[in-house]
């Protein structure tokens, strides 16, 4: 008989593995403190937007394999394989992770627990985390076992990443455990995904050791741009040029305007945290820099826009095109869009925001932007446009009918996802990150 699951935590990461889960055809049950979340998911919608994840969840809500509670008492008398997939956000005033809600998670699990059981961590957390959570169940619930398998999804692709991963890392320490996950991820492995078995701290360190390469290459092709516009080169040929050189690729060598979101910002800070913790803060002190060249590239974005409207934003009218950290999500957590059109209006311009499905998001914490419900409306009038978050729907607007909209044609290219040679053509004044 197939084990039965539960999903602790109901957000990006937990929604998406208890309907890929039940997909596979286990029966799930996701458990979250929020009701109201509970009963969103409950009657099979979705409350956030993520691409193929809400036909998923209604068409597994409706086989019956997959429901929600609120209740983990419920969930503890319903699983066998038990996955923790809550957040850990950055901790107010600090650098470090809050494992408030694992610790919660945990704990709730082992106090109503009857039988062996399979407690997995998913979410991102600092090296010794495991080790730690599993002194704990040993205390308290001795028929517990923990393992972690660290999540790898990316926002805007988490269906495709979960049910066809590019690798499964099974953190045990028992041959027990390893057998359970494997018969998890059955499918998954039948199909040739390759699975890595290792202890807790190197499965903790796979997944913040990822995140941080990312922005490190992220933030090397941003501090290339800066050189650039030094020196009057073009980041985005330099890219190109460097994406032909194997031993370097081209993915995540893209410049713009940073990385957000909720995860890359906060996990290299925990990370740096981390190992001033355990003694080695210089191993990791090039984050620091990672995160510096980061957060420049919004201000750079504001410095840049402002010399384009000669010098001052007072009685400007601005229009951003993009709220999301990126395409294809509405999740606005450190969106860098944001960031620079809340600091635009703040010196002195009118700033009217479009976003394909993170409008509702965004103006609930800047009420004070103006929003529109099209890139046109956004741009009526306006003395510049700024292109902020790589919506495919950016791309494929007509310079010159968009000309006509607004009251000068200036447009400010913060993801170099444009066509310059067509904007220019239409006569506007293109300006990017990182090009002359």
């Amino acid at each position: 008989m197939a084990p039965r699951l539960t999903v602790i935590g109901t957000g990006y990461l937990g929604a998406t593995h208890a309907a890929c889960m039940a997909k596979l055809g286990f029966e799930v049950l996701g458990v979250d403190v929020d009701p109201e979340k509970v009963a969103t998911l409950q009657a099979g919608r979705l409350p956030f937007h993520e691409p193929d994840l809400a036909d998923l969840l209604a068409e597994q809500v409706a086989t019956g394999r997959l429901r929600f509670t609120t209740s983990i008492e419920e969930a503890a008398t319903f699983g066998d394989v038990h996955f923790v997939c809550v957040g850990t956000p950055q901790r107010k005033g600090e650098l470090a992770a809050d494992l408030t809600h694992v610790d919660a998670a945990v704990d709730g699990l082992a106090a109503h627990v009857d039988r062996p059981c399979l407690i997995v961590g998913k979410s991102t957390v600092p090296v010794g985390t495991a080790a730690r959570l599993a002194e704990r169940l040993t205390d308290r619930a001795p028929d517990v076992e923990l393992a972690w398998n660290p999540e790898f999804l990316r926002e805007g692709h988490a269906v495709e990443d979960t049910l066809r991963p590019d690798r499964l890392v099974f953190g045990v320490r028992s041959a027990t455990a390893e057998a359970m996950l494997r018969e998890v991820y059955a499918d998954l492995l039948d199909a040739g995904v390759p699975a890595i078995v290792t202890d807790f701290a190197t499965a903790e360190l796979v997944k913040v050791s990822a995140n941080a390469f990312l922005a490190t290459k992220i933030s090397f092709i941003n501090a290339m741009a800066e050189v650039c516009e030094a020196a009057g080169a073009d980041v985005t040929q330099l890219g190109s040029a460097l994406a032909l050189d194997p031993r370097i690729g081209g993915r995540f060598l893209h410049a713009g305007l940073g990385f957000g979101g909720g995860c890359l910002p906060k996990d290299i800070r925990a990370f740096m945290a981390r190992a001033g913790e355990l003694g080695v803060d210089q191993a990791l002190s090039f984050l620091r820099e990672v995160d510096a060249i980061n957060m420049r590239r919004r201000a750079r974005m504001v410095d840049l826009a402002r010399e384009q409207l000669g010098g001052s934003f007072i009685g400007k009218r601005v229009a951003v095109f993009g709220a999301a950290f990126k395409p294809h999500s509405d999740d606005i957590r450190d969106s860098p869009a944001l960031t620079v059109a809340a600091t635009i209006q703040l010196q002195g311009a009118q700033v009217t925001v479009h976003d394909p499905v993170a409008n509702d998001n965004a103006r609930k914490l800047h009420p004070g932007l103006g929003y529109e419900d099209t890139p046109e409306l956004a741009a009526d009038r306006a003395h510049l446009v700024l292109h902020l978050t790589e919506w495919p729907q950016f791309q494929a607007l007509d310079p010159a009918e968009l000309g006509e909209i607004v009251a000068e044609r200036r447009i400010v290219d913060g993801r170099n996802a444009l066509d310059p040679a067509r904007w220019r053509a239409a006569g506007w004044t293109y300006r990017a990150l990182g090009r002359p």
